[in-house]
């Protein structure tokens, strides 16, 4: 146990490293707008109920989980469902229901529960090598359903983690590579025509797109043009930062999504690049340690699974810290463990307290028949 123990220090010790300085960041913000004051105590809410969830699930027997997955992906749809009549709007999407306490995002939890799902099904394939056309079709119809839910919000992030979640369980499954080469061949192609279109032929790409859809397409492409005072002050605000930062400051340039989108310019603020820098570093040893387990002899639905988090956790951080720096587009995608909110905290603290059950289950050499 002392030996389970030690390791699961490079765990902890880079997350217990993010939280204080998420903590830091979410007293910094009531020094910015009046509505983020009481954001720090809430994180501090979040992060004591997200620890507690992760030693439960670590301490439980999971595999019910993985055999009830289908239930729990159900209740998912269902709850994506509603969220799009009785969902508290903000922000122009339709994606959280207010329980005046707290909001809580459907979306979100739909990563467990595809990832445990999809997982689920990777393992029966694997184990009954059935048609690989069916299993690919059958994975790519429980993916969309969510997708095709969240992509009416609007959320576009979303869409993007159901897709990376769908890859990864296609990576571990024993589906062969002829399938990756037509599925990337056809990707090129619909990429090719659609920049084709987009450049020299837009009416056309309306008339297929539809007027919504091709608009929220083009504000991604056209991103830089369209960035606005948000991004341009968390580039001001990070080329006036120092290398050790200055703490507390007061007159911070306003950035309406700081403490959640943002979040990255605000560490840079705060803790200066030497900040930023341990950010990413504990990042980097929490991925590794993530893969160290995956790179164990476990159950193939526990590869798979562990799989969807790690693609997950990686495109996070990607995707938000060039976000911050002008590199990629803003898409309303959390820094992991820092940025300010909920239900992406809960979600990610249940990947981690399942990942941990099994990795104890490896280390007993306990596996599932």
């Amino acid at each position: 146990m002392k030996a389970i123990y030690k390791k699961n220090i490079l765990l902890f010790i880079p997350l217990f490293i993010l939280m204080i300085i998420s903590f830091f960041c979410m007293y910094q913000a009531k020094f910015i707008r009046p509505s983020f004051n009481n954001y720090l105590y809430k994180q501090i809410i979040w992060f004591i109920v997200g620890f507690i969830i992760l030693f439960i699930l670590k301490k439980t027997k999971i595999k019910f989980l993985f055999e009830y997955s289908f239930i729990l992906y159900l209740i998912s749809n269902i709850l994506l469902i509603l969220v799009l009549f009785i969902g508290h709007e903000a922000g122009g999407a339709r994606a959280w229901f207010n329980f005046k306490i707290f909001n809580f995002q459907p979306s979100e939890f739909m990563k467990i529960t595809l990832s445990l799902y999809l997982a689920n099904i990777c393992n029966d394939f694997n184990n009954n090598r059935n048609s690989e056309f069916k299993f690919i079709l059958k994975c790519i119809i429980i993916t969309l359903i969510p997708s095709i839910l969240v992509f009416l919000e609007p959320d576009t992030g979303a869409v993007i983690f159901y897709l990376l979640i769908l890859f990864a369980i296609l990576l571990v499954s024993k589906i062969k590579k002829r399938w990756f080469i037509i599925s990337f061949a056809i990707a090129f192609i619909i990429i090719f025509l659609g920049i084709y279109l987009y450049i020299y032929n837009q009416d056309l790409l309306i008339d297929i797109l539809g007027n919504n859809l091709f608009y929220r397409i083009d504000r991604l492409i056209s991103f830089k043009n369209g960035s606005g005072m948000q991004l341009n002050n968390a580039l001001t605000t990070i080329g006036s930062s120092s290398v050790y930062g200055s703490f507390i400051k007061k007159n911070i340039l306003y950035v309406p999504e700081l403490p959640t989108d943002f979040i990255f310019t605000l560490i840079i603020s705060i803790f200066g690049f030497v900040g930023a820098i341990l950010v990413l570093i504990s990042f980097l040893v929490i991925t590794l340690f993530l893969i160290n387990i995956y790179s164990k002899n476990i159950d193939l639905s526990y590869k798979a699974f562990i799989n969807t988090f790690i693609l997950v956790f990686i495109f996070q951080q990607i995707q938000n810290i060039f976000m911050n720096i002008g590199l990629l587009p803003i898409m309303g995608i959390p820094l992991p463990f820092l940025s300010y909110g909920g239900s992406n905290m809960i979600v990610y603290f249940i990947y981690l307290g399942i990942i941990l059950n099994i990795k104890k289950q490896e280390m007993n050499l306990v596996y599932l028949p």
